[in-house]
C-alpha cells in the first residue's frame, strides 16, 4: 500500500516525465465528491479509494499501452447543484477528464448528469448516489452506479427493523432528493409488512435548533426514530434534539448518517440504536482492506464502492481500446458483470492483461459488483448496532 501511495502523491511528475519522453499517453479522470457540506467526514476515504485504484493501474503500466491516470478532484457540495455543475463543467472542459467517479449525493449527482454529462458525453460512475429516481434517469448509457438504489434500502431497513420487533417508527428525513427518496421507499416497504410509520417529516439542514421537529416527532410517537439525514448536517442536530428533550432514545440511521462522526457526536447516548448501509463480507471486501492497510479506513461507507467506481471506468476503456467516453461507455456492463475470470481489489494489473488477450473478465472488485438494470449495484447492506459507544457489524444483508 505505501507503494501506491508514493505512486499516487508522485503521479503528477511520471505524467510530465512520459508525457515529455512521447512514450506514454495521460488519462485524466475526475473525482467529484462533497469534501465541504453534510457528508464531509466520509468523502475523504472515498476520494482516497478511487485514487488507490488509479495508482494501482498506473503501476501496472498496462492500461492502453502505459497510459498514466491522473485523478482530478473537485467539490460536489453534496447540496448545491449549481456549484456542483459548475465544478463538473471545469472537470469536462479545463481539465479535459475522460471520466468522471461521482458524484456522491442524489440530488448533485442528478444536476451534473442532466446538465454537463449529457451535453458533454461523458462517463460518470458514483459509488454513492442512491436514490430511486436515478434509475429511470435519461443517460444515453453515460451514468453507472456501484451503490444501488434506495428502493433497495427501504426493504433492507424494514427487514432490520421487524426483526428486532420494532412495530411503529416516527421518521424524519432530510429535504433532498436522497432524503425524500429514500423516506418514500421506507414507508412503502415498511408499512406493506405490516409496520407503522406514525409521522413522516422534512427537515431542513443548516438549523441551529430542531426542538420544533422533534416536538412534532415525539407527539406522533413511535417506537424508534428513523432518521434519514446527514451525519455533518441536520440529521445529527435532529437527534441531538431528540436525546436531550427525551423524546427518543434509540434510532434507526441509514447510510447517510454512518460514519464514524456519528459516534465521535453521541458514543452511548445511541447505544441500542441500529442502521445499515451498503456493504459486503465478500472475499473482495477483506481483499481490499488489504490493500489500503491501514492508510485509511477502508471500512467507512462507500470507499470499497469508490474504488470499485474508478476501477470499472479504467477496465471499460481498456476493453473498448480508448479512453473516450462514447468508445468505451458501452464496456463498462461487460466487464462488471460474468463471465469471465473474476477480479478482486489489487489484481487490476491482471484484468488490464486479461482484457488485452482478448479474455473477459468479471469485476468483482471491493462491494461484490454486480450491475444490473440501468447499470446499478444489485445491493448488499452491512447492518450495524451501537453498544458500549461503538458501532458494531450486526451481520450482512
Amino acid at each position: 500500500m505505501k507503494k501506491l501511495l508514493l505512486a499516487t502523491s508522485a503521479m503528477a511528475m511520471m505524467t510530465g516525465a512520459a508525457l515529455a519522453d512521447g512514450h506514454a499517453k495521460e488519462v485524466k479522470i475526475g473525482i467529484i465528491l462533497g469534501f465541504t457540506g453534510p457528508i464531509e467526514s466520509i468523502t475523504p476515504m472515498m476520494a482516497d479509494g478511487a485514487e488507490v485504484a488509479m495508482a494501482e493501474v498506473t503501476e501496472s503500466g498496462m492500461l492502453l499501452d502505459g497510459a498514466k491516470v491522473t485523478p482530478v478532484r473537485a467539490d460536489s457540495t453534496c447540496v448545491d447543484a449549481s456549484a456542483a455543475t459548475a465544478a463538473a463543467e471545469r472537470l469536462i472542459t479545463s481539465d479535459g477528464v475522460k471520466g468522471i467517479m461521482g458524484a456522491d449525493c442524489s440530488g448533485v449527482t442528478g444536476a451534473i448528469l442532466a446538465n454537463v454529462a449529457l451535453a458533454n458525453g461523458v462517463v460518470m460512475v458514483s459509488p454513492s448516489a442512491t436514490s430511486p429516481g436515478l434509475s429511470t434517469a435519461e443517460d444515453d448509457g453515460l451514468f453507472f452506479r456501484t451503490a444501488p438504489s434506495d428502493a433497495r434500502q427501504g426493504v433492507v431497513m424494514t427487514e432490520v427493523l421487524m426483526d428486532q420487533g420494532i412495530k411503529s417508527v416516527a421518521l424524519t428525513y432530510t429535504n433532498n432528493d436522497y432524503g425524500k427518496g429514500l423516506a418514500d421507499a421506507f414507508q412503502s416497504a415498511y408499512e406493506a409488512a405490516g409496520g407503522e410509520v406514525t409521522i413522516s417529516a422534512a427537515h431542513e439542514d443548516g438549523k441551529a435548533d430542531y426542538s420544533a421537529e422533534v416536538g412534532a416527532l415525539a407527539a406522533a410517537g413511535g417506537d424508534r426514530l428513523v432518521v434519514a439525514g446527514y451525519v455533518d448536517q441536520g440529521g445529527s442536530g435532529v437527534v441531538r434534539a431528540a436525546l436531550d428533550t427525551g423524546a427518543f432514545d434509540t434510532f434507526h440511521f441509514p447510510d447517510g448518517m454512518i460514519s464514524a462522526k456519528l459516534v465521535e457526536n453521541f458514543g452511548a447516548e445511541i447505544d441500542g440504536s441500529s442502521g445499515q448501509h451498503p456493504g459486503t463480507d465478500s472475499p473482495g471486501a477483506a481483499k481490499y482492506t488489504a490493500l489500503v492497510d491501514g492508510a485509511f479506513d477502508a471500512t467507512s461507507p462507500f470507499s470499497p464502492e469508490s474504488y470499485d467506481a474508478a476501477a470499472l471506468i479504467m477496465l471499460a476503456m481498456q476493453a473498448a481500446g480508448s479512453m473516450e467516453p462514447g468508445d468505451y461507455k458501452s464496456k463498462i456492463m461487460d466487464v462488471a458483470n460474468a463471465p469471465g475470470t473474476e477480479i478482486f481489489p489489487g489484481e487490476l494489473g491482471k484484468a488490464l492483461e486479461l482484457i488485452k488477450a482478448g479474455e473477459d473478465i468479471d469485476y468483482v472488485g471491493a462491494s461484490a459488483v454486480e450491475l444490473i438494470g440501468p447499470g446499478e449495484s444489485a445491493g448488499n447492506y452491512r447492518e450495524v448496532k451501537y453498544e458500549g459507544g461503538k458501532e458494531m457489524t450486526a451481520q450482512y444483508r
